[in-house]
């Protein structure tokens, strides 16, 4: 099985809508149906904020990786926030994750970013295994208010 990482095309929609409820049901959450809608949109959007990466093995969307590119204040470069990434279950293990993270970081050298981040749950340990061997875990806490 040959696995290219390529720009999402309007054709994936529904190949990249399975992985993505796939990927919403792994965290036991609920997006509503026009969320993946813009979500969407966005990601085919060159001027919006988020971005896509797809993994194309043999002519199918088997994952996907999603990046939002923001400023900071600790930084005059961009940051790169890799907010999901997400594999076919029965693919895993094969190394796709792997390529598109690796595709991320590559795209971050050449446009300048200053750093990739990411965060998964604590209990996410099969993604973490990977993780751990691309980058380094900081002691950090993540805190969310929700604003409704």
């Amino acid at each position: 099985m040959k696995t290219a990482i390529r720009d999402p095309r309007a054709a994936d929609e529904p190949a990249w809508r399975r992985l993505w409820q796939g990927y919403i049901e792994f965290y036991r959450a609920s997006v509503p149906p026009e969320v993946t809608a813009a979500t969407w949109r966005r990601i085919l959007d060159p001027a919006a904020a988020i971005s896509g990466r797809v993994a194309d093995s043999d002519g199918t969307v088997v994952g996907f990786a999603h990046c939002i590119v923001h400023e900071g204040t600790w930084s005059t470069r961009p940051i790169g926030y890799l907010e999901d990434l997400f594999v076919d279950p029965a693919l895993r293990g094969r190394g796709i994750g792997r390529l598109l993270i690796e595709d991320l970081i590559a795209t971050g050298r050449k446009r300048n970013w200053a750093y990739l981040y990411w965060h998964t749950q604590t209990g996410n340990t099969t993604a973490r295994r990977l993780y751990d061997s691309l980058a380094s875990v900081d002691d950090f806490v993540r805190y969310r208010v929700e604003l409704r």
